[in-house]
């Protein structure tokens, strides 16, 4: 019986950062065009989305500034690009859903998650409200009183 890494089986990476500078409205999840080598390193586990984002173009959604750190074992006969552009799978309805919200309420689609679902990549994405910097304040407050709620209820 072999034993299955723990990326093999959940989260690849999260993106935390962006819960702080953001209202996450509705969440979404698609698909990613990969190359061989970039499977591999997220198997890994050697991604980055912190600093990515998502743009619409061409009635398409791409997912720009995620780093993907290739294996030192990765062929030789291709260069790899750590930081392409790559597109996301939507279907039609939800893509169609994302453009509209984009450009009339103003909204931006940042990722979330990526993770693995039936052998496959994944990529949650949001539909998100940028904070301002008071309500970064006030989330930095209400989690600094539940991490000390939490310690008073401990003992």
């Amino acid at each position: 019986m072999t034993k299955k890494n723990k990326t093999e089986t959940g989260t690849i990476c999260l993106n935390k950062k962006a819960g702080f500078d953001f209202f996450l409205l509705d969440r979404y999840e698609s698909g990613l065009v990969l190359q061989g080598w970039e499977v591999k390193s997220l198997r890994a586990g050697k991604v980055q989305i912190k600093d990515s984002y998502i743009l619409v173009k061409d009635r398409e959604a791409f997912l720009f500034g995620a780093l993907i750190t290739p294996l030192q074992s990765a062929s030789t006969h291709i260069f790899p690009e750590s930081q392409r552009t790559r597109k996301l799978l939507l279907n039609r309805g939800e893509l169609n859903k994302l453009i509209g919200s984009v450009e009339r309420k103003g909204l931006a689609i940042v990722p979330t998650a990526m993770y693995w679902k039936n052998g496959r990549v994944k990529l949650e994405i949001a539909l998100a409200k940028g904070k301002k910097e008071f309500d970064k304040r006030e989330t930095e407050k209400a989690r600094d009183w539940n991490r000390e709620k939490e310690r008073l209820f401990k003992k």
